[in-house]
């Protein structure tokens, strides 16, 4: 049976290599075209070329260099070859199950700004919410809170801990910063916690909230501490910015402060 012959263009596509690619391999002797045409010099593979370029382009998925996927395929032992494709076909599982956890953390992380920006926009303006009491653990002062203290801003917490108590405690995965007159601090929600110096109880009650960004939290603060104080008759001795992740790097707040009610 006569064999059949594909172009350098109709062997690109099949490979789903380009036609530059295929023309290298052949300088470099490592898939070299079945015919070549004495006049025209056009390269012509066959099905088995197409084999060898897709066995070569999967070699090159597990980062191995050019020169030694050629030395391996001019193996004249054919229990040797095997020997070397099933060593890539474990890394090439061991890459997927890489991927895969990659892509598990990668699916939970969108799943929480997707969370974060459906809760940010069924919030927007000033409205009044109903907390129970919190238990909060305060931390270090802060007069700007910087993208690395959010990326690990439980250390606050954590550092201030023995290593008995470090078992008493969790965190709600929430960042951030009490304001009272004196000061400004980091501070995240205990879920489980013991009697320790450094923890303030937040009253339940009913809390005007706001959403607002780092250029306007200040001024979006003067409007709760007004709206606390002449439309609920209340002088509010503290204000809880929580931060609101909304972006790679970028963050907008939730205002809180106490109506005392």
């Amino acid at each position: 049976m006569e064999k059949k012959y594909f172009s350098i263009g109709e062997t690109a596509e099949q490979a789903h290599l380009t036609t530059e690619t295929l023309r290298h391999y052949d300088r470099i002797g490592l898939v070299k075209p079945s015919k070549v045409d004495i006049h025209t010099k056009y390269r012509y593979y066959t099905a088995e070329d197409i084999i060898w370029l897709n066995t070569v382009h999967a070699l090159q998925q597990m980062d191995l260099p050019l020169q030694e996927i050629k030395r391996v395929l001019e193996y004249d032992d054919l229990e040797k070859i095997i020997m070397f494709l099933e060593q890539a076909e474990q890394k090439a599982d061991e890459k997927i199950s890489s991927l895969r956890y990659s892509k598990s953390k990668i699916q939970l992380a969108k799943a929480d700004y997707e969370k974060k920006l459906h809760n940010w926009q069924a919030s927007e303006g000033i409205f009044t919410k109903k907390f129970p009491k919190r238990i909060i653990m305060l931390a270090d002062s802060v007069e700007k809170i910087t993208a690395d203290d959010l990326w690990s801003y439980q250390r606050h917490f954590y550092q201030r801990l023995s290593y008995e108590q470090k078992k008493q405690f969790t965190f709600e995965d929430l960042a951030g910063v009490y304001q009272d007159s004196s000061s400004a601090r980091y501070f995240d929600v205990c879920t489980s916690y013991a009697e320790i110096n450094g923890l303030k109880n937040i009253p339940a009650g009913i809390y005007l909230c706001a959403d607002c960004t780092e250029d306007s939290w200040q001024e979006t603060l003067e409007k709760l501490l007004n709206i606390a104080k002449t439309e609920y008759h209340a002088e509010p001795d503290f204000s809880l910015r929580f931060v609101v992740i909304s972006g790679i790097l970028q963050w907008n707040y939730q205002l809180q402060v106490y109506t005392g009610e």
